[in-house]
């Protein structure tokens, strides 16, 4: 089937924090689906969905939402008992991902380089003493911190430590986003992301995006507010510290169980060793978004990748 003959449904919106960029995500993506010539409509995941999905299934689905409803894997496992094929990873792959303590203790098996850490549930935090708890954490782990939802993304809850005192708000603020907190050693460094894109020929790297926030978090505010964040594409790496980086994404990539595509952000040390921080199967796809600007630099065209995606998620058997 030729891809012009495609009918693709884009799922966005959710009932996730990150709604509203879910929803400029899904514009961005059939924008540059029809320009591709690919027939695309966009939907919500609500109740009107499976009955869609029934009456009318389409050849292929594109997940743009973003938050547990489009990572976590449950979406992806209603598609596959309605037998629609999509874009991205499976479920399971989906599942381990959207879960950063596990999808880190993967990396570490595997010998990727990821920060230490330790995940402590909102229970746990109250029944063994704040307190307590939190001087060992500073203790075990050394300041500063970087304290953010163990699922979650777009940096809601996400604030980096520098002085014991703070650590307490810094939890209540990702509890107030998740029931998990994950506390990781903050690595100083250069913030990349790594778009890792298979069109056929086995997960590739693009060029890293390199994240400069003017207030040196890339958090919500420095994510999706115009003038917050520089970014430079590709990354002001040397050749060999780029290699590196490049091999890492997709070392995390394939660690994962994932295929498609996925956004790796790494950490790049002041030595100019990357360690993997965490890992999106749903990446944004917003005009500040890392993944469009990673395929443009690599001399892509977006809807060309995109309707690849969608001809190779068609022809899977689900």
């Amino acid at each position: 089937m030729s891809t012009t003959d495609l009918r693709v449904l884009v799922l966005a919106g959710g009932l996730s924090y990150e709604r509203d960029v879910s929803l400029k995500s899904g514009r961005r993506v059939i924008d540059a689906l029809r320009s591709a010539g690919i027939d695309a409509q966009q939907r919500d995941a609500d109740v009107s969905l499976l009955p869609a999905l029934r009456s009318d299934p389409p050849d292929a689905v594109v997940i743009a939402l973003h938050g547990a409803t489009g990572e976590d894997g449950s979406l992806r496992g209603v598609l596959d008992l309605c037998e629609v094929p999509y874009v991205g990873c499976d479920a399971r792959s989906s599942r381990l991902a959207w879960d950063k303590p596990s999808a880190k203790a993967v990396l570490r098996e595997h010998g990727i380089p990821t920060p230490d850490w330790v995940a402590l549930p909102h229970d746990r935090f109250s029944e063994l003493g704040a307190v307590a708890v939190l001087e060992r954490i500073a203790s075990r782990l050394g300041l500063p911190l970087m304290v953010k939802p163990a699922q979650g993304g777009s940096g809601l809850g996400a604030a980096v430590v520098r002085d014991e005192s703070a650590l307490p708000a810094a939890m209540v603020g990702c509890f107030a986003y998740g029931s998990t907190a994950l506390v990781e050693r903050y690595v100083t460094g250069m913030d990349v992301a790594v778009t890792v894109i298979d069109l056929g020929d086995g997960p590739q790297a693009l060029p890293a995006v390199e994240i400069v926030p003017r207030n040196g978090v890339y958090d919500y505010a420095a994510r999706y507010t115009a003038g917050l964040t520089t970014w430079h594409t590709p990354a002001r790496l040397s050749d060999p510290v780029a290699r590196s980086v490049a091999s890492a994404a997709v070392a995390a990539h394939n660690a994962l169980g994932l295929r498609d595509l996925s956004r790796v952000d790494l950490i790049v040390d002041e030595s100019g060793a990357p360690q993997v921080l965490e890992v999106n199967v749903a990446p944004g796809m917003t005009e500040t978004s890392l993944m469009p600007m990673a395929i443009q630099a690599a001399g892509l065209d977006f809807g060309k990748v995109l309707a690849e995606m969608v001809a190779r998620a068609a022809g899977r058997v689900s």
